[in-house]
């Protein structure tokens, strides 16, 4: 598609600097930018690539200061890196989806799909399952019985969504990603062996909800594992059985979370983060990379880092003593060492 800078200002509600009529019909990163292209600056790491770019227009916050003169048509807006997050979506709305039945796939006759569907080659629909309008299933999908899932959800290749899960309106689960398998329950025998508890529960994924490829979300033991409203969670995360996430959490790359821990509303997870089981996140907690939370965290809104975790003020003032351990282990040495021998006397 092509769009006008003046079109696209119009779009985004901005304010141009430069040629109105100049077109773009592709995107690019502002420093790998070509004639055509369409780029934004909101990071100020990439600040020197304004003035070098080959893109033809560039979303610039509105409160950005030029500090050299450039040729490439400007649009001013409120936040550069959301107005080209909007741009994107209406782009890739205005892409009509398909909407067919392969004849290699598998439908139970006692499901029911809505309207515009599209189920691609060897994906399977089971019994009384219930598909919504709009909704694109591609191929090699596995969708199990008395699944239900919303209008305008994107179930991407290789996705299984097993037996009696529920799946809300304008979802994205990517490929590979298994909704509703086994959660990791085992009651120890007598003899050393572990018996398998049956997990007869499932799990509900909310509306707005964004799933990366090869996450997996386990169902519940009884009851339900819960993703709330709005979740977006990345790649190769594992979320155990009964554990419910708060709307609108954003949780990267690599993350686990035990069995039946709470996590509120609003919290942000750095990646390859680890969560205890049978605990209590509050709403707007934020956790570094690679911390490690082995208690309940209380107190909303609070920054955390380290393993075990800690409020990351507290962390910042400790890392001053971590840093200089090896120096304080040489002065005790030495001390040590003139104490031995009779050099220095404790009193």
């Amino acid at each position: 598609m092509e769009f006008t800078a003046q079109a696209i200002a119009e779009i985004l509600n901005g304010k141009i600097e430069g040629n109105p009529e100049v077109k773009v019909s592709t995107v690019a990163k502002i420093e790998e930018g070509t004639p055509g292209a369409l780029s934004f600056l909101s990071n100020p790491k990439y600040t020197k690539y304004i003035y070098s770019t080959q893109s033809s227009v560039v979303l610039i916050n509105s409160n950005f200061v030029l500090e050299h003169p450039i040729d490439t048509t400007l649009i001013r807006v409120a936040d550069a890196y959301e107005s080209f997050a909007k741009l994107l979506g209406i782009v890739a709305a205005a892409q009509k989806p398909k909407a067919e039945i392969h004849s290699q796939a598998v439908v139970e006759k006692s499901s029911s799909l809505g309207k515009q569907v599209y189920v691609g080659a060897f994906s399977y629909i089971g019994q009384n399952s219930t598909i919504g309008n709009n909704v694109q299933i591609y191929p090699q999908v596995y969708i199990g019985d008395n699944v239900k899932i919303g209008d305008n959800t994107i179930l991407y290749a290789g996705v299984k969504i097993y037996n009696s899960c529920a799946i809300g309106n304008n979802c994205i689960i990517h490929s590979g990603a298994v909704i509703g398998s086994d959660g990791f329950g085992f009651a120890p025998q007598s003899d050393g062996s572990y018996q398998k508890i049956p997990q007869i529960g499932n799990v509900v994924v909310e509306d707005n909800v964004e799933i990366g490829a090869n996450t997996t979300i386990d169902r519940a033991t009884m009851g339900s594992t819960v993703i709330r409203k709005g979740v977006k969670l990345d790649n190769l995360i594992q979320v155990a059985h009964n554990a419910e996430i708060g709307e609108n959490t954003v949780i990267a790359a690599q993350v686990g979370i035990a069995g039946s821990t709470k996590i509120g509303k609003n919290c942000m997870f750095g990646g390859q983060v680890g969560v205890s089981g049978h605990i209590f996140i509050a709403d707007g907690v934020k956790l570094s990379a690679q911390t490690g939370v082995p208690n309940s965290l209380k107190e909303p809104n609070e920054t955390y880092i380290g393993s075990p975790s800690m409020p990351s003020r507290k962390f910042s003032r400790s890392f001053v003593v971590f840093k200089q351990l090896p120096d304080m282990k040489r002065d005790l040495d030495r001390i040590k060492q003139l104490i031995d021998k009779g050099q220095v006397t404790l009193k």
